[in-house]
């Protein structure tokens, strides 16, 4: 059992903890959730002894192994295996011994010891695990010095998982992964043997793997039972109660001061009106629940540009002269598309999204574009880089030069930074607000697409459902990279996978896509019953053709809507002219029926349009 007993922690003479108390049983798996800023990181810190509470105290068993990941990742000449094996401090030291030992009856000990902890199988469940991290065999034998930051942060990860701890500590352990990375994990944690804390802000991963909510708000810690979704319907129940009980209380306490203040002056009622304001002091307020400050995410309303926004005819992409990453792009994004690239780390989902942003240029091939496209492109290195020392405002300014200052303050409160907000330095701010800032500083020109590289990583639970909202009331194009399932599932209509080279449209769903990654569900290969295949060359010109056919179709959909949008607003003006919309107003009823018959005609012919697509998309 791990109890936290009234601890309070102060950084820099603020308080961060306070009070804060919860017991967690054994072998529970416990989501920790707060808003950015709330103090999470620091209890972890505290549980491990990074950090000394200056009130109360943390109580575990004596002989429980805490496993946390060290701020500095993993880095030199040994592999990712290496550096996963030596996690067993156990293992390690006793194949050590195995080799200098002399002594026989020692080494019989060490050798039955080496075979109760499974010793021999270890470099095989350390493959599975930097496995499923995304690291194959030949990456698995490269010395760590050749990865970047975020892959040996994933070394971290395996070690820590390997070394299978007591208490299992992760802050965020998703924020280096990609989607299928962060499937494998969860899988691994739901039937990870003893009791684990983690950070989260992964809506699915806290409903899927935990069975508990400890959730940090205010200084205080609360811990409610069952996934998030349970906490979320919990919470509001107890706002509700809090509501109706600070109502009643507040009713009451104007009953009594009310009561002192008629009474206090008369020699007869005196006692009782000072009984009564005797009540009043020792009366404790009940406090609602504390409503953290408002999110705002709200990206400005683009120009209307024709579809197709972007095409690509048979591009490939590369860096310099290096040989292309991708080959074989033949892709269309329309103007409201919501797309995600779904693949692994390192297939080139971040190069095709470069590639959109023409950041980088198709070396074979062709990609076509507008000369009127503004594209907003969010990277973590855009938060990261944001200067410490500036503020919302003096980035803004900058950014929107020769803009007035009115309308540099109106695209910073789209996304939070109003009044005092805006004049605070940058690295006064958490990560979820620099990341609303960076997004804030992307959007000012009102980009027609929006292409998002993991633009979750610092948002906390509300935030990412603020981000959800703000990108299905925006009007432009969204191109999204996330592991986060939640959100690509409430955004994205169209998926595609990066994989082999190349990026394809996928046909099936997000749930087809998890059993896919996962393995499940897959159907078996009988080779007595396969079908003939048809050649290679037949094949892609059917899937080309496809994919030509699924673009018009929405196309020639997407026409009809407006088309049938602007009949709305004719008859609107027609019947009511004072409610008419602004570039109908005015207008004689004569050309308006003149117009309308224009419209009915044009919705015509792109009905029939959509339905001869429709017939030779079915026939193929």
């Amino acid at each position: 059992m791990l109890t936290i007993d009234g601890i309070t922690v102060r950084l820099g003479g603020r308080p961060i903890l306070e009070r804060a108390s919860a017991t967690i049983p054994q072998g529970a798996r416990v989501g920790l959730i707060g808003r950015n800023g709330a103090g999470k990181s620091t209890l972890m810190k505290t549980l491990i002894g990074e950090i000394e509470p200056d009130d109360g105290q943390i109580g575990k068993p004596s002989r429980a192994r805490i496993g946390y990941i060290a701020q500095e990742a993993p880095d030199g000449a040994i592999t990712p295996e290496e550096a996963v094996l030596a996690a067993d401090v156990e293992r390690a030291r006793l194949l050590e011994e195995s080799e200098t030992c002399t002594d026989v009856d020692r080494l019989g000990e060490v050798h039955e010891r080496l075979l109760a902890i499974d010793a021999y199988s270890a470099p095989a469940r350390a493959a599975k695990i930097l496995n499923g991290l995304g690291f194959d065999e030949e990456m698995q034998r490269r010395p760590l010095s050749s990865f970047s930051g975020g892959w040996k942060m994933r070394v971290a990860l395996g070690a820590l998982l390997f070394s299978q701890p007591d208490i299992l500590l992760l802050d965020e352990p998703s924020n280096h992964l990609d989607l299928e990375a962060t499937l494998w994990l969860e899988n691994f944690l739901k039937s990870y043997p003893a009791t684990l804390l983690v950070i989260s802000h992964e809506r699915d991963l806290l409903n899927n793997v935990v069975d508990h909510i400890l959730h940090l708000q205010g200084g205080k810690l609360t811990i409610y039972s069952g996934g998030y979704d349970s906490f979320e319907k919990q919470r509001a129940e107890r706002a509700a109660q809090l509501a109706s009980a600070k109502a009643a209380q507040d009713a009451q306490r104007a009953r009594l001061e009310d009561y002192v203040a008629r009474n206090s002056a008369r020699a007869s009622t005196a006692k009782q009106a000072q009984a009564r304001a005797k009540m009043l002091a020792k009366m404790q307020p009940i406090v609602a629940l504390m409503e953290d400050p408002s999110l705002s995410f709200e990206f400005p309303s683009p120009g209307e540009l024709r579809s197709p926004m972007i095409t690509l005819d048979g591009a490939a992409v590369a860096y310099g002269d290096a040989p292309p990453i991708l080959r074989r792009l033949n892709m269309r994004i329309d103007a409201d598309d919501r797309i995600a690239l779904l693949g692994r780390n390192g297939n080139g989902k971040t190069t095709l999204a470069r590639l959109l942003s023409s950041q980088l240029q198709a070396v074979e091939g062709a990609m076509s574009a507008p000369g009127k496209l503004k594209v907003g492109y969010f990277t973590q290195y855009q938060v990261e880089e944001l200067s410490s020392d500036s503020t919302p405002l003096d980035l803004m300014t900058l950014a929107m030069e020769g803009k007035t200052p009115a309308a540099v303050r109106a695209q910073l409160g789209r996304f939070g930074f109003s009044g005092p907000r805006a004049t605070q330095k940058v690295e006064k701010l958490s990560g979820g607000e620099r990341a609303r800032l960076a997004l804030a500083l992307i959007t000012r020109d009102a980009p027609h697409l929006l292409i998002l590289d993991e633009p979750t990583n610092h948002l906390d639970v509300d935030a990412r459902e603020a981000l959800v909202q703000a990108l299905n009331d925006y009007s432009g194009a969204v191109i999204l990279i996330s592991h986060d399932r939640h959100m690509v599932e409430l955004t994205a209509d169209r998926l595609m996978l990066v994989d082999e080279g190349t990026a394809r449209e996928y046909s099936g769903s997000m749930d087809d896509y998890i059993d896919f990654v996962l393995g499940r569900n897959q159907p078996k290969k009988d080779a007595k019953q396969a079908p003939a295949k048809a050649s290679s060359g037949d094949s892609a010109k059917t899937r080309a053709k496809a994919r030509y056919l699924k673009s018009e179709l929405a196309s020639a959909e997407k026409t009809m809507n407006r088309l049938e949008a602007s009949l709305s607003e004719i008859d609107e003006a027609m019947c009511e002219p004072a409610k008419a919309p602004k570039h109908l107003a005015g207008i004689a009823m004569g050309d308006l029926l003149v117009r309308r018959a224009e419209v009915s005609e044009r919705l015509e012919k792109a009905e029939a349009e959509w339905l001869s697509i429709g017939e030779q998309l079915e026939t193929l």
